[in-house]
């Protein structure tokens, strides 16, 4: 785990000195090393931050060239399945000098070409310098768990993993004019893009092909979510959920350095804790945050899981004192403007304080398997959809949010689906609050990147593919990375395994989403191991008492607060979450200076 920066400006003589500038903006991701590649002659650097989980020796150094000196890689990520590679190029012929998965990475590519990307089992972004052929290439893995920003035009080109490395250089980066209006509306800013105007991040599941010479690209998508219903029977659907989840939960756990597991005392931490106790992991440290207020603490449930793993197990009590003292720590933080993200930064500083160096989290077992409340709105949706547009439109005008909520189903798009089960301010809201006009703000939000045909999948697929490629995949996953890296530490999630995600999305969905319980399917294939205590209750959520602490305290944590909506959050007619999405959005760029 990782942060990669690099240049390619024919037009500079400065690229060294802008890539090391870029690399040390992220020193907190990778505090073991550092390391610079950089060819005059094509007027390229990669400079590479080392965070040492495998392989701790100077063989894992980056950026690594391969044996004939022609190919460099600064890789940020871990490969799960490297072993079985490295065993397949060894068979061909390769001679390995180091333990390491880059070095595998970089055989794989010399052996295989781009076509290597697709074989690997993990999280990755990197970019690859083939001189052979004169090429760039940028890569991001299937799930998209590990960010890879760039910027291509006038000539040059930027990659880094973090926005915040951009700003590392002395150039005059414009502001995007769009990104409140998606703060607003969602509580992030979706893939593609950024607060800065000229700086995307490259898909998932993508490479980016960019000619060495002329600065040309070509963006290439090797893998994305198919949904073919081949698992059809809750038998099959169990055993294949077990052999491949414990399969996910013991490569994850591949480590040279200390790693453990996040335990929050729901289904998806507890479950994870369970299977690394049952594949063979006898050694487990466990980590949880637990609060004075019962009503946000869960300790009882965690300690259940502790007693039955034997896990070195510590809790953190996290206090509203040290939250607000945080803050400013935790805008810095941020990169990119989001409502969440708090809790991870809090998860990943007791993680740091335990002596980790990697830990195991949940993430995205309530995407895939069905744990929001949205998936169980078929009939809601179906029935709504059916009232004239014009009386859902009207909506958006009534005093309470929930209605408010209705005027997304008046447009067909799929993005408005979307935000009628997670939108925040209503798009008229958000044009008041920019003084924008309502059509600005409304194309703004609904232009982003989905899959064709995705309207057209079964509800529960497609509620699946919603949350795992809008929610998850621009807010948590986002969030989870630049937190845990802000202190140096690897965060890991099983559940978006490459092999687990093709078997689940394989799974009928009459079969996945069926059941009177959230995640009922993931729950029937571990009912023997898996406490009636831990499922057989409300589900609770990895939420903090935010809202309490905070008030009171928002003018000695945000200079930018406007008195009417204020007024509206201490009248009730707007939640919590939007006014946090406001003060997050109104604040962003004065508290991440």
């Amino acid at each position: 785990m990782c942060r990669i920066a690099g240049v390619l400006n024919k037009a500079s003589d400065s690229v060294l000195a802008d890539t090391i500038a870029m690399r040390d903006s992220m020193a907190h991701g990778g505090p073991d090393d550092s390391g610079i590649y950089h060819d005059a002659d094509a007027s390229l650097a990669l400079g590479h931050r080392r965070l040492s989980i495998i392989d701790l020796s100077e063989g894992g150094h980056q950026p690594m060239l391969n044996a004939s000196g022609d190919i460099v890689i600064a890789f940020n990520g871990e490969i799960y399945n490297y072993k079985e590679l490295k065993a397949d190029l060894v068979a061909k012929g390769y001679q390995f000098k180091s333990a390491s998965d880059t070095e595998v990475i970089l055989a794989g590519y010399e052996y295989w070409g781009a076509t290597c990307f697709s074989r690997l089992v993990g999280m990755f972004a990197l970019a690859i310098y083939d001189k052979r052929q004169s090429v760039l290439m940028l890569a991001r893995d299937q799930q998209g768990i590990k960010p890879l920003y760039y910027s291509n035009s006038n000539n040059r080109l930027y990659f880094a993993s973090e926005v915040r490395a951009f700003k590392a250089l002395p150039y005059n980066w414009q502001e995007s004019d769009t990104w409140k209006s998606y703060m607003l509306v969602y509580g992030f800013i979706p893939e593609p893009y950024t607060t800065l105007a000229d700086v995307k991040m490259l898909p998932k599941g993508s490479y980016m092909r960019i000619d060495a010479n002329t600065l040309q690209s070509s963006l290439v998508e090797y893998s994305k979510d198919e949904y073919t219903p081949t698992i059809t029977t809750e038998k099959e659907a169990v055993n294949a959920i077990r052999q491949w989840l414990d399969k996910a939960v013991d490569r994850h756990l591949i480590s040279d350095a200390p790693i453990g597991l996040f335990l929050s005392g729901g289904i998806d931490s507890s479950l994870l804790t369970l299977i690394a106790k049952q594949t063979g992991h006898n050694d487990l440290h466990t980590l949880s945050i637990v609060f004075d207020d019962a009503a946000y603490s869960e300790a009882a449930y965690q300690q259940l899981i502790v007693d039955r793993v034997e896990a070195q197990h510590k809790s953190y009590n996290l206090s509203k004192e040290e939250y607000i003292n945080a803050l400013p720590d935790i805008f810095k933080a941020m990169d990119q403007p989001s409502i969440d993200g708090v809790n991870s930064y809090f998860i990943c500083k007791f993680a740091k304080e335990y002596g980790l160096k990697a830990v195991l989290s949940g993430l995205g077992a309530d995407e895939l398997f069905g744990g929001y409340a949205s998936f169980g709105r078929e009939k809601v949706v179906s029935s709504l959809k059916k009232i004239p547009s014009g009386l859902l439109a009207a909506s958006r005008y009534m005093k309470k949010d929930k209605y408010r909520k209705l005027a997304y189903l008046a447009d067909g798009h799929i993005t408005n689906e979307y935000l009628f089960h997670r939108g925040l301010f209503s798009i008229r809201e958000a044009a008041e609050i920019l003084d924008s006009d309502i059509k600005s703000v409304a194309d703004t939000v609904q232009n982003i990147a989905l899959a064709d045909g995705v309207d057209a999948l079964p509800y529960g697929n497609k509620v699946s593919y919603m949350e795992k490629n809008i929610y998850m995949q621009s807010q948590l996953l986002k969030d989870t990375d630049v937190m845990s890296m802000w202190h140096s530490i690897e965060v890991r999630v099983p559940f978006l395994d490459t092999d687990l995600v093709k078997i689940v999305n394989s799974i009928s969905p009459e079969v996945k989403y069926s059941g009177a319980i959230p995640k009922q399917l993931l729950v029937k294939a571990y009912d023997d191991i898996l406490p009636r205590q831990i499922w057989d209750r409300k589900k609770q959520g990895f939420v903090f008492p935010f809202q309490n602490w905070i008030e009171g305290s928002e003018y000695t944590c945000f200079k930018y607060v406007d008195d009417k909506i204020k007024n509206r959050y201490q009248s009730g007619t707007i939640n919590w979450t939007r006014y946090w999405a406001y003060l997050v959005a109104n604040n962003f760029n004065y508290l991440h200076s």
